[in-house]
């Protein structure tokens, strides 16, 4: 029986700071009304100022978290974010392969403070294994670079960038604009059947920890309830803008948002 909630299966890393990873991904979940349940992949010592710390869980226990997880309550989609390691991503590859889940993809590869969260050699994996597994992709203009090889520096290389992980097998493309230049921030949302475009003024703020986990995961919730992709993507997007706008100004260095903000609306 498929939950009115939308349930939502993360597969991703804990952030002890609570302002990415798994504990950003359950509080978008949760707030978009939907059911949020995890399969840690490592768990990383972390706060504002930096990534001080990263244990990988073994593949084995990873697995097994998801199949639990799968084998019981469900999913209706699965958002995958921080894998780490060649190994990881060839394990939670074959997870994907077997459910009929959409995946929602975030390809974490370097936490905001810099600190690689994803091994160099693990990059081809993610373009091979994940990128055809993907309902949803979610890169910021990093990512796609490393994935395609193509410049982001404008919209126009967003949208080249994004066309080429089309032809590389996901279902449709989310290229983030943060670290674009310009006053303006464009996403663009391209799918084999055209192309959407949010633009908003850039919020000048540097709490700005968790806003590619909050929104993959947003999106997620959306997919899970059976939205239509271009409603889920914009509802996400309007979350999380606002989720930046209202950020609690917490920590020494790069802040979370404020994933709690509809309760307090």
């Amino acid at each position: 029986m498929t939950s009115p909630l939308g349930r939502v299966l993360i597969i991703a890393g804990s952030d002890s700071g609570g302002g990415a990873g798994i504990q950003a991904d359950i509080k978008a979940v949760t707030m978009l009304g939907g059911y949020a349940a995890t399969a840690i992949t490592a768990i990383t010592v972390q706060n504002t100022l930096g990534v001080h710390g990263v244990h990988p869980l073994p593949l084995d226990l990873i697995e097994a978290q998801a199949r639990a997880v799968l084998d019981d309550i469900g999913a209706d989609a699965i958002k995958t974010g921080m894998l780490g390691s060649i190994e990881v991503v060839e394990r939670v590859a074959a997870i994907l392969d077997s459910t009929s889940a959409p995946a929602v993809v975030d390809p974490v590869m370097v936490a905001k403070g810099g600190h690689p969260l994803l091994l160099d050699e693990a990059v081809a994996a993610v373009r091979s294994l994940m990128i055809p597994r993907a309902a949803l992709l979610t890169p910021n203009a990093p990512e796609a670079e490393a994935l395609t090889g193509l410049p982001v520096v404008d919209l126009d290389g967003q949208r080249r960038a994004g066309e080429a992980l089309l032809h590389l097998g996901a279902g449709a493309v989310l290229m983030k604009g943060g670290h674009v230049p310009g006053d303006t921030l464009i996403d663009l949302l391209l799918t084999p059947t055209g192309e959407t475009v949010l633009e908003s003024e850039r919020i000048d703020t540097r709490h700005t920890h968790g806003t590619g986990c909050t929104l993959a995961s947003a999106c997620a919730a959306g997919i899970a309830k059976g939205l239509p992709l271009e409603v889920a993507v914009a509802e996400a997007w309007a979350y999380v803008a606002e989720a930046l706008r209202r950020a609690p100004g917490l920590g020494q260095g790069h802040g979370p948002l404020d994933h709690g903000w509809p309760i307090r609306n």
